[in-house]
């Protein structure tokens, strides 16, 4: 099942005297999380926070929120954790939220044979994303996400379906981690 609210950043400081905070974004983008007129300090929304502003600044979003116009305020939010409504994010078609992702099965796109469960995604700084997909045994394999060899993520039904690059889930050392 989805969670209907995700977490998307967490509050790391102030900035100013009048009442913005700084939010570090767990999303793929900043921008991202400007989008929202709401976010919630809970898994289950019951604390809503009202959007006056969201901006991006070097590397956080800086926020201010109807009702907290003090530092007094804004520094009681450090280290709480933002979330957002499932229902108020628009994604492009082909893309998910990681922890949707994360927890589903991996397999063959023509054999049926399970690799395993998708367990972390790696962000790609300059490239593509890596998955890391950990069998029944414990062993850990890092995979390309790549179009070409993830070719059918169903979250709803918690499978992912591939053609793995030829010897990815072989054993070899350059694609494996040991397990933690």
């Amino acid at each position: 099942m989805q969670k209907p609210y995700l977490e998307v950043g967490q509050v790391v400081g102030t900035h100013g005297v009048r009442g913005e905070v700084k939010i570090r974004p767990w999303c793929d983008s900043a921008q991202f999380l400007c989008g929202f007129s709401v976010v919630y300090l809970d898994a289950q929304g019951e604390k809503p926070l009202r959007v006056q502003s969201l901006r991006p600044h070097k590397n956080v979003v800086l926020g201010v929120f109807e009702g907290i116009d003090s530092m007094d305020k804004a520094e009681a939010l450090r280290g709480k954790t933002v979330y957002i409504d499932r229902k108020d994010a628009v994604l492009p078609d082909g893309t998910w939220f990681v922890q949707d992702l994360l927890g589903c099965k991996v397999v063959d796109m023509d054999t049926g044979k399970l690799y395993g469960t998708l367990t972390e995604v790696i962000p790609g700084v300059h490239a593509n994303d890596v998955w890391a997909v950990r069998d029944t045994s414990g062993r850990e394999t890092l995979m390309p996400a790549i179009p070409s060899v993830v070719l059918e993520t169903d979250v709803e039904s918690a499978v992912i379906r591939i053609r793995p690059l030829q010897g990815l889930f072989d054993g070899k050392e350059s694609v494996i981690r040991d397990a933690d």
